[in-house]
């Protein structure tokens, strides 16, 4: 597996990233373990997770992916860059929740405690967070990043005017602020090519991208008609978002198309997912995820077997309108 180097640090990371939001849900303990052997074995040493994992789970279970991760880090931390996230509420109190001081300083030990250990690689705010000001995000990490408990600090979701606007004042105050950002980013929904991607590109972000293969619909095995059961389609309170997101006609219409394209070269439809993606040169380390450990077979290949600029033209035409998608994100 490539490392590649993250953003503007001097920081490397495997080309591929762990994604690991189906453990303890989706996934069993047993399974998510497997998971992880897999991707170690392939040369996967990047891990993302969050604080309010398992997606879809009932908030009762939230904590149990950082919980089943740590388990399984225990005696072979040091071989791991492990990167988690917070936002979202977390507990019944009106505070538990958002980029506040107050939040960022409560969730940071949480995870270290789940996760065993006494430090985060890297550290991302989940969402913006219209009711906090940025400035006092942004020194919050700065301190977590002074006292050892953080290496390096993201953002996940944002739009490009809210990362442009926290480059700025990290500058203005004189802080590292956000070395990476985490967007939704596929074949079926291109609109951070847009704005975000150029931004990025020349302020020198890492990006590491999440839904590379659409919650699983562009590996092509889901069928017109009802949602897969036990797939992200109907697990919980995700469902809604991710059949709202790709169950659409059009959708299986292009997923028809770009199916006969793999064909033509040869690999399997999620293989040519993750390829695409990783042809765009602004991209550093797309978040795969996994329910069984021989879905990840499909990215590693795609890691050695680049796509091809006619075949990524060909994709780029037949997927332009999606460059333009506007949904609930």
């Amino acid at each position: 597996m490539d490392h590649v180097r993250f953003g503007r640090t001097g920081l490397k990371v495997s080309r591929l990233c762990l994604g690991t939001m189906t453990f303890g849900y989706q996934c069993d303990e047993e399974t998510s373990f497997s998971i992880m052997d897999a991707a170690s074995e392939a040369g996967i040493d990047f891990i993302d997770t969050a604080d309010m994992y398992p997606l879809g789970a009932p908030s009762e279970l939230y904590g149990r992916t950082e919980e089943i991760l740590g388990k399984w880090l225990a005696g072979k931390r040091d071989q791991y860059l492990i990167a988690t996230k917070c936002f979202f509420p977390t507990g019944k109190k009106a505070w538990e929740g958002g980029n506040s001081r107050q939040n960022i300083m409560r969730s940071i030990d949480l995870s270290l405690k789940r996760l065993g250990t006494d430090h985060i690689d890297l550290y991302q705010v989940h969402s913006w967070d219209a009711n906090t000001r940025i400035d006092e995000t942004l020194t919050a990490l700065e301190d977590l990043v002074k006292s050892g408990k953080v290496r390096y600090v993201g953002c996940s979701n944002f739009l490009a005017y809210q990362l442009a606007r926290s480059i700025g004042r990290a500058e203005v105050l004189g802080l590292t602020g956000f070395e990476s950002v985490q967007p939704r980013y596929n074949m079926l929904f291109r609109d951070i090519e847009r704005e975000l991607l150029p931004l990025c590109e020349d302020d020198n972000i890492a990006v590491i991208p999440y839904n590379p293969l659409a919650g699983g619909f562009l590996t092509g095995k889901h069928l017109r008609g009802n949602p897969t059961e036990g797939s992200r389609f109907t697990l919980g309170f995700a469902a809604g978002r991710y059949q709202a997101r790709y169950w659409h006609e059009h959708m299986f219409d292009t997923v028809d198309q770009l199916r006969e394209i793999a064909n033509e070269t040869g690999v399997s439809l999620a293989t040519l997912a993750v390829q695409w993606v990783l042809a765009n040169k602004t991209v550093t380390s797309p978040i795969i995820g996994a329910s069984r450990p021989e879905q990840l077979a499909d990215a590693v290949i795609a890691t050695h077997s680049p796509m091809s600029p006619d075949i990524k033209k060909r994709i780029d035409e037949l997927t332009h309108d999606y460059r333009f998608v506007d949904d609930a994100r």
